[in-house]
């Protein structure tokens, strides 16, 4: 039996982040938010919109940026500054953004705002902290899903090839097999609970599966 294709509704960028705000304020208790798109999609600016979304529905919310938890330079560059597999494999220490962030907010609510501060190339040697009771962990990144981190919500930006590569640019062109590999190993548009098409952010689409 054959798929059912994948069908868009054409929304706005103010009604996706009410519809995701939506979904994480249902979830009782403690929820954890991945949000996950290429770094030229700006994955950060509906996680942005979404903390004043969730503050309004009355849940206090925690803010995390996984380029926080990158592994040190030279684990990041051991194949050179400009290696697809290794941006897609060695770049986010994963295993840190579980044990420091995602693990310890689902069990107690503790979490480390931040690990690594990679223009520096140092530890950040921020504090622990503690989130309030029924708190929302929104945490925005690229090729977040597929990695055995564990969430209530995820949430994958998308566009076409040509638009991504269009919106890299020359420059960072040398990225797109790693963009390539994660569709074709993860499948994220499979697996995220809320697939939002970009290719003009101005008028975004939910993809209803």
């Amino acid at each position: 039996m054959s798929a059912v294709p994948a069908r868009v509704r054409p929304t706005t960028p103010g009604a996706v982040v009410a519809h995701v705000a939506d979904l994480a304020a249902a979830v009782p208790g403690r929820c954890r938010v991945l949000l996950d798109g290429a770094a030229p999609l700006r994955p950060q600016d509906p996680a942005d919109a979404l903390v004043d979304a969730l503050r309004a529905a009355g849940r206090p919310v925690v803010r995390v940026h996984a380029d926080d938890f990158l592994r040190p330079a030279s684990l990041r560059y051991e194949h050179g500054r400009q290696d697809p597999d290794a941006y897609l494999e060695d770049r986010l220490d994963v295993g840190a953004l579980a044990r420091e962030v995602l693990d310890p907010f689902a069990a107690d609510g503790t979490y480390l705002p931040s690990l690594w501060d990679a223009v520096r190339d140092r530890a950040t040697r921020a504090a622990r902290r503690q989130a309030p009771p029924g708190a929302v962990l929104v945490v925005d990144g690229e090729l977040l899903l597929g990695r055995w981190l564990d969430a209530e919500l995820t949430v994958h930006l998308t566009v076409r090839p040509a638009t991504l590569a269009r919106r890299l640019g020359p420059r960072d062109a040398w990225m797109l097999p790693a963009f390539a590999r994660y569709e074709q190993e993860v499948a994220p548009q499979d697996v995220a609970d809320v697939v939002v098409r970009v290719d003009d952010p101005r008028h975004p689409a939910l993809v209803v599966r």
